[in-house]
């Protein structure tokens, strides 16, 4: 495994951890609108980027036509953000978390329309059973519960086609800094005018939770643009998935929460066909090296 890979791996391992804090902090922000705590995690993000920015050598420039990618991944990053908080404040964080996960399997099927990078029968297979697995945790029963499932499915969509964008840009050369400004800048904006007039008072509590979900988010991101600018998602997604082990762990010490018996077995087939998805991989990657 060369050297790219090993980081991309360390650095999406990261980015799983402070996705869930993330996700742990935006449940205990309380009874807050959806478009408020994103507002509020993109503004902590806006003023870490832009200081990193400011401190480079390069400051604030982009690469050449890299503003039509920054702007798409913008605008999936923040469909995937407001889906992704509106679950987690109606499911299970475990839960809310492993539909947001799905996002490495709809990233290998828009990565081959954006980035020509061709995926194999096993690879559109694990994209498949995948969804069977997303099932079991959405539950479709026609009830509440599913839709708000299907909410955090969408954000799983929004966020591969996000994290594709961002593949895209790293293959271009742009700095994650940038990419992470662009996103966390164009949410606020998007935000904006709703907050504006549908704005609810917050207690000192509930800024301070929203602050933490803005630091954690920040590093998450951080931390999942350097991965995926050193390596393609095929190699790496499957560390993705800490995220389910640090959310599950948050939620039943500090939550009380304990997912039923659908989650479990839909968390074990999608967990299970991304691990045998890699190792696949690896296996092919291996031979092809030896001929």
């Amino acid at each position: 495994m060369d050297k790219n890979k090993k980081q991309g791996i360390l650095f999406i391992i990261g980015a799983g951890f402070c996705f869930a804090l993330m996700t742990f902090f935006v449940r205990k922000a309380g009874d807050l609108p959806t478009i408020q705590k994103a507002f509020f995690r993109n503004v902590v993000a806006v003023f870490v980027a832009f200081v990193l920015l400011l401190r480079s050598k390069q400051g604030f420039r982009i690469q050449r036509g890299s503003i039509p990618g920054l702007l798409a991944r913008s605008f999936f990053g923040t469909c995937g953000i407001l889906c992704n908080f509106f679950a987690a404040d109606h499911l299970h964080i475990a839960d809310a978390s492993m539909l947001n996960k799905l996002s490495p399997f709809f990233a290998i099927a828009v990565s081959y329309v954006i980035l020509k990078e061709r995926a194999n029968a096993v690879e559109w297979l694990s994209v498949v059973i995948a969804l069977v697995g997303a099932a079991f945790v959405v539950k479709p029963t026609g009830g509440v519960t599913t839709l708000y499932g299907l909410v955090g499915l969408a954000g799983g969509l929004a966020a591969g086609l996000g994290y594709t964008f961002i593949r895209y840009l790293g293959k271009r050369g742009e700095r994650g800094p940038v990419i992470v400004l662009w996103f966390s800048l164009f949410s606020c904006l998007a935000t904006a005018p709703a907050l504006i007039f549908d704005y609810h008072p917050m207690t000192g509590e509930q800024f301070a939770f929203l602050m933490l979900t803005g630091l954690s988010a920040t590093g998450g991101q951080l931390c999942i643009t350097k991965a995926y600018t050193k390596a393609a998602a095929r190699d790496i997604s499957v560390f993705d998935y800490s995220q389910i082990l640090f959310a599950a762990i948050l939620g039943w010490i500090f939550l009380t929460e304990l997912p039923d018996v659908y989650s479990w077995i839909g968390y074990v087939i999608i967990i299970g066909t991304a691990i045998a998805k890699w190792r696949y991989m690896l296996w092919k990657d291996k031979k092809e090296k030896e001929v």
